[in-house]
């Protein structure tokens, strides 16, 4: 019998800032873009979220929400250490460490003697003891379950205050358990469908796990016996120790619509430098460089070109993108995102002609660049371009 953790932060943004500034415990804030740049909430703190506020919802709704609102501009190099430290003790309880997103994971505790709550209480007294932050857990036999338990734990916890929920459903008692809850909780269930199942009166999972066979197959077709797996709780999903990335890419939305070439143009050399650091720095190679815009109607386009040769070279992946943006940008439309990537990844080495002779040169300066930065600030290092004047 498997014994999974769900590990997850509570309002991690917040928490960390209250840990910088602990004025801040207690009182109504949100970590996030500024309202007048378009600005969204990417953390709220549990006081905030007694009037309304949530995480992605515009900062402009959320002060009118929340008139006294403080907003704190995310510093998210200070959330990544805290994260790393969090994921290096999740990786001493056991080695097989899931990480979703940089306040989340799966434990696979399964070889454990221990009962799988003891250790979950075991690792949220060392994460709020060591590094002085809040947690949930939801302990489960499988993946789906434990997740959902945290989050009911969440849910039923006292409002206005970090839950710290630990949530255990027995092996065994994985249908009993999700029956009474909304259909919404359950994984690939989203808003649209949601609102179709309610149609055919399905609004719980239990209802799911019971709904006829013709009416399965009417709503889900191909998908009909996997979602009724996880309705009944059963999931053999395994906890995944490491991910392969499937692209590279950097975007920015501006504060406001740009129509300015050069501007454009200035992002897409920087955007472009970006996506070349990270690939030397995970030793990634990509074949094929992405052009993303979105115009101020929020239509967004995509277009894309494959090299001769596979690179992690700023010059040739800015050349690629450049090229295809004057394709596709007209002078005078105004802009309101542009993105820059990278897919088709792998290791192998870049095949270089006799006649390439500039190639060793721009990789010098690259690399000289890359340690710069790592030193001392991804900004320690401008091209003139973008310096003001």
């Amino acid at each position: 019998m498997r014994k999974i953790i769900h590990f997850d932060l509570d309002a991690f943004f917040c928490a960390v800032e209250e840990l910088r500034d602990p004025t801040l415990v207690g009182k109504a804030f949100a970590v996030g873009g500024r309202p007048e740049g378009r600005g969204v909430v990417a953390s709220c703190s549990y006081a905030a979220r007694q009037f309304g506020v949530r995480s992605a919802m515009p900062m402009g709704r959320a002060l009118r929400l929340c008139p006294d609102l403080l907003v704190i501009v995310p510093r998210h190099h200070q959330y990544g250490e805290y994260s790393h430290q969090v994921m290096e003790r999740l990786n001493n309880v056991s080695p097989l460490v899931e990480q979703v997103s940089i306040d989340e994971a799966f434990l696979d505790v399964s070889d454990m003697p221990q009962a799988g709550e003891s250790i979950a209480r075991e690792l949220q007294a060392t994460i709020r003891a060591e590094l002085g932050l809040p947690c949930s857990l939801g302990v489960a036999a499988n993946k789906l379950v434990a997740k959902i338990a945290t989050d009911v734990g969440k849910a039923a916890q006292k409002k206005g205050v970090p839950p710290n929920a630990i949530t255990v459903v027995p092996p065994g008692g994985e249908a009993a358990f999700l029956a009474p809850l909304p259909v919404r909780m359950l994984w690939g269930i989203g808003p649209k469908t949601a609102d179709r199942l309610a149609e055919h009166r399905i609004l719980t999972i239990g209802d799911l796990a019971s709904c006829p066979e013709h009416t399965l197959v009417e709503l889900f077709v191909r998908s009909k016996d996997e979602m009724v797996a996880r309705a009944r709780g059963i999931d053999d999903s395994p906890v995944v120790t490491s991910h392969v990335a499937k692209s590279i890419s950097q975007e920015v939305t501006f504060a406001r619509d740009v129509s300015d070439g050069d501007v454009l143009r200035q992002t897409l050399r920087h955007l472009s430098d970006g996506v070349g650091r990270q690939l030397r720095a995970d030793r990634q190679y990509g074949c094929t460089v992405r052009l993303k815009l979105r115009w101020a109607d929020f239509t967004t386009i995509t277009r894309q070109v494959t090299l001769d040769s596979p690179t992690d070279s700023d010059k040739e992946i800015f050349q690629s993108a450049m090229g295809l943006f004057e394709k596709a940008w007209k002078p005078g439309r105004l802009v309101r995102l542009i993105g820059v990537g990278v897919t088709g990844l792998g290791a192998a080495v870049r095949q270089l002609s006799l006649w390439d002779k500039d190639h060793e040169k721009d990789r010098r300066l690259e690399a000289t660049l890359d340690s710069l930065r790592a030193r001392f600030g991804k900004n320690a290092v401008k091209r003139a371009s973008q310096i003001k004047k």
